[in-house]
C-alpha cells in the first residue's frame, strides 16, 4: 500500500522549474499534444483520488486537461453522450445501469478503474444490533427499534441515505417501497459527507446509528465493520426492474462484519469503470489503452479516503505521491498507451 504524503511547496516549485527547462517531449512520447480533455468527477469525494491519478497520467501523455468538473450522475451521462464532457472514471455498474440508455452509441464503458470490487448496503452500530437483535431492515418495523433510532422525534428510524441524483437513491427508494418501510424509516438525503459526519458524532456519543454506505469509502475506516458497526441483511433481494437480473450479485459471501454469511446486501456488487465519449475514444487510442491497462488497488483508495477524512485534502499531492511510488507499474501503462497511438 502506498504512503500518503503531501508534496512540499518548494519541491513542487523545483518540479515546475525543471519541467520548464527540460527538452520538449516528442509526439511519440506525448500522443495527446494539443488535444483537450474535459474530465468530470462525481459529487461524492471518495472517487476524486483516482480521478486525479488519471488526470495526471493523461497530462503525462500530453493531453490538455482543464479543471475537473464535479457533476451529478444524470448531468454527466447526458454530457458525455453529447461530447460536452470527455470522460469520468466513476461509472458504477450495475448501479448506473439506468443511465446506459442515455449513452447508447455515444459513449463506451471501459473497466475496471479500481480493482477489488465495490459493495453497498446498510449498516447499524454493533452495540445496538446486538442489544436489539437487529439482523435485517425488516427489524425497523418494530417499535422498540424505531424508537432507538428516531433522532428527530417523528416516530421513524433515521437512515443516512443518498442525495438526490445518485444511483443508490433509486435503489434505496425501491427498497423502502418494496419492504413497506416508508412508515417506519425516514431517509436523510442531505449532503452525504455532512450527514455521515453527524452520524459518526452520534455514534461517538453513544447513540444508535443506521446508514447506507459503499466501498471504497472513508466510513468503513472510521466505523469498522465487525468492530464498530455491522452490515445487516435486507428481507429478500428486491431490485428495480433494470437491475432485476442481478439478484444473485446482491448476495455476497465472506463480507467482513456482516450479521450473516452469505450477506444479503440487497445491492449488486459493483465494478468502478471509466465512461468515455465514443468519438473521442475512437480518435485517441492512447486513452483507450491507458484505461484498459490501468487499475488502482482498492486498498490504496481506502487509505486515501481515510487520510482525506482525517483532514488531508491535498488530493493532487496524494495522487502525485501514488504515481511516484508506483512509477514502474505506471510506466508500463504509459508505454502501452504510446504504442497504441502509433
Amino acid at each position: 500500500m502506498f504512503r500518503l504524503k503531501t508534496i512540499p511547496s518548494l519541491a513542487m516549485l523545483m518540479l515546475v522549474t525543471t519541467s520548464l527547462s527540460a527538452p520538449a517531449l516528442s509526439q511519440e512520447q506525448q500522443p495527446g499534444k494539443d488535444t483537450e480533455v474535459i474530465m468530470a468527477q462525481p459529487t461524492w469525494d471518495t472517487g476524486w483520488f483516482y480521478t486525479e491519478i488519471y488526470r495526471q497520467l493523461l497530462s503525462e501523455l500530453g493531453y490538455s486537461v482543464s479543471s475537473v468538473l464535479t457533476l451529478d450522475n444524470p448531468a454527466f451521462y447526458q454530457s458525455v453522450g453529447y461530447g460536452d464532457v470527455t470522460l469520468w472514471v466513476d461509472g458504477w455498474f450495475p448501479i448506473h445501469n439506468p443511465y446506459k440508455d442515455a449513452i447508447e452509441g455515444t459513449a463506451e464503458i471501459i473497466g475496471s478503474v479500481v480493482s477489488g470490487g465495490a459493495i453497498e448496503g446498510y449498516l447499524v452500530d454493533k452495540a445496538s444490533a446486538e442489544a436489539l437483535s437487529i439482523t435485517s431492515l425488516d427489524d425497523f418495523k418494530r417499535d422498540d427499534v424505531k424508537a432507538a433510532f428516531d433522532r428527530d422525534g417523528d416516530g421513524k428510524a433515521d437512515l443516512v441515505a443518498c442525495p438526490p441524483g445518485w444511483g443508490c437513491e433509486l435503489v434505496i427508494e425501491h427498497h423502502m417501497n418494496s419492504y413497506e418501510l416508508n412508515d417506519h424509516v425516514n431517509l436523510i438525503k442531505a449532503g452525504y459527507p455532512a450527514a455521515m459526519a453527524d452520524a459518526v458524532a452520534s455514534y461517538e456519543s453513544g447513540s444508535p446509528i443506521l446508514f447506507y454506505t459503499w466501498t471504497p469509502n472513508w466510513t468503513v475506516n472510521e466505523l469498522v465493520p465487525g468492530e464498530d458497526v455491522v452490515w445487516i441483511n435486507v428481507p429478500e433481494v428486491n431490485l428495480p426492474d433494470n437491475l432485476a437480473e442481478l439478484t444473485d450479485a446482491a448476495i455476497r459471501d465472506g463480507v467482513e462484519g456482516c450479521v450473516s454469511d452469505p450477506c444479503v446486501l440487497g445491492f449488486p456488487a459493483n465494478s468502478i469503470d471509466a465512461v468515455v465519449n465514443k468519438a473521442f475514444l475512437d480518435d485517441n487510442p492512447a486513452v483507450r489503452s491507458l484505461l484498459e491497462n490501468g487499475e488502482i488497488p482498492i486498498a490504496d483508495v481506502y487509505a486515501q479516503n481515510a487520510a482525506m477524512n482525517a483532514g488531508d485534502d491535498d488530493v493532487v499531492g496524494q495522487a502525485a505521491a501514488w504515481i511516484s511510488e508506483n512509477r514502474e507499474l505506471v510506466d508500463t501503462w504509459l508505454t502501452a498507451a504510446r504504442a497504441a497511438a502509433q
